[in-house]
């Protein structure tokens, strides 16, 4: 069944129960520009006791806010009491919240293609905002004063910035020229995990570098990265150029390190610090910096690599992105050359790669501890060298292996 229609059934329950029930925000604005989207928000005059009253299985997850979640049939949707706010003192969250009609809901809300709502029963819009107009003008405009809209969230500016990139609006003047008045306050009233989802959300979808360059000459992105204040916009179209040929897929943290081409493997884990990233996405950053290095070698040093350092690079799920990037900054008619280069011999190293990807080595700890072997470090070191060589002379028998293991100044010492 379609989650629209989950949704509808949550609505229509609201209005047999005597209360004003809409979708809201993004879903009505992705339905009247044909795009297909089941995220979908509730705003609804109940109350939050009422609507917990009215639902079996709800999550709380906002109630301060007038929001919880109702599950129907493993579907979640927010659904949030219309509000007015005020008493912003921390740039982020009103300190005052007070139940509201349709209308006044629809002021406090950010933009204005944001700010309307669509009743499922009636099939009928409500646009308090002129927000269609303009969806039609397609332009993004901050909902009332946007100097106010942006004190009250500033995170608001790195928002309008993504939305005019997700869809290609240009920033209305007014809600430019406030995003400017206001970008050197961007922190600390915004938390960093929070910047960090809307990089993740606006590198989604096409023209990420159109996002970064805005953001660069709205001050934004200097006021996120002060090592950027003394990029110029020409080098910072100079950097943005190849991200247009980035493969798609590639991760935020890989696309982002490439505005700092010059840092240190230890400086660009000190921005992941910055940024609050996860261990994962850590090692992301380690492995595209270390590709890097690799991939820039020249060509007589990459000629005398071993099969197996290759084999190890590409069994990294994302060896393709890091040789795209690689390809994307190579002048254009060298490019598909360079790609099938590495897509021959990837094609070579199938099965090594397939091995080191599944951890199933040809020579295991057994077949060495049954060729007398303790276990020991000295064992994971020739367990290394047993699939560098299985590798490197294309060897598939254990026993073959071994025979040349043992040829190894590491089996003498393991088995003295």
């Amino acid at each position: 069944m379609p989650t629209r229609t989950f949704a509808t059934s949550i609505v229509k329950r609201l209005a047999d129960a005597g209360h004003i029930a809409y979708f809201a925000g993004g879903w009505v604005r992705d339905f009247l520009m044909k795009h297909p989207s089941d995220d979908i928000d509730i705003a609804t005059s109940a109350s939050v006791e009422q609507i917990q009253s009215l639902f079996p299985k709800t999550i709380p997850v906002g109630v301060a806010f007038g929001i919880v979640i109702v599950v129907e049939q493993g579907h979640q949707f927010e659904v949030a009491t219309f509000r007015k706010e005020s008493g912003y003192l921390d740039g982020r969250r009103p300190t005052n919240i007070e139940p509201a009609s349709p209308e006044e809901d629809s002021q406090r809300r950010d933009f204005t293609i944001n700010g309307m709502f669509w009743d499922p029963l009636e099939e009928k819009l409500y646009d308090f905002v002129e927000g269609q107009a303009d969806l039609k003008k397609g332009i993004i405009r901050a909902i009332g004063d946007p100097h106010q809209r942006f004190l009250e969230d500033r995170l608001r500016m790195i928002r309008a910035v993504r939305y005019s990139t997700r869809f290609h609006f240009p920033i209305e003047i007014e809600t430019r020229q406030a995003i400017l008045a206001h970008a050197a306050s961007l922190f600390p009233a915004v938390a960093m995990e929070r910047v960090w989802q809307e990089f993740k959300k606006m590198s989604q979808f096409a023209h990420f570098e159109r996002g970064l360059y805005a953001l660069h000459r709205l001050n934004l992105l200097q006021t996120i990265f002060p090592s950027l204040k003394e990029i110029s916009t020409e080098q910072m179209q100079a950097l943005l150029k190849p991200f247009p040929f980035f493969p798609k897929g590639t991760p935020t943290i890989a696309e982002l390190i490439e505005l700092f081409p010059g840092q240190s493997l230890d400086d660009l884990i000190l921005l992941c610090d910055y940024l609050k990233l996860s261990r994962a996405e850590r090692e992301i950053v380690r492995y595209f910096y270390q590709g890097r290095q690799m991939l820039a070698m020249p060509e007589e040093w990459l000629s005398k690599l071993e099969n197996i350092e290759w084999a190890q690079f590409y069994a990294n799920p994302h060896s393709e992105h890091c040789i795209g990037i690689a390809a994307a900054h190579l002048p254009l008619e060298i490019r598909h050359s360079y790609l099938e280069a590495h897509d021959q011999r990837k094609k070579n190293l199938e099965r090594a790669i397939k091995r080191i990807q599944t951890q199933n080595p040809i020579v295991r700890s057994e077949h060495l501890m049954k060729a007398g072997i303790p276990p020991g470090k000295q064992m994971g070191l020739l367990l290394k060298e047993a699939e560098r060589i299985s590798v490197n002379q294309d060897i598939e028998n254990p026993d073959e292996i071994i025979h040349f293991l043992k040829k190894s100044p590491l089996w003498n010492t393991a088995n003295p």
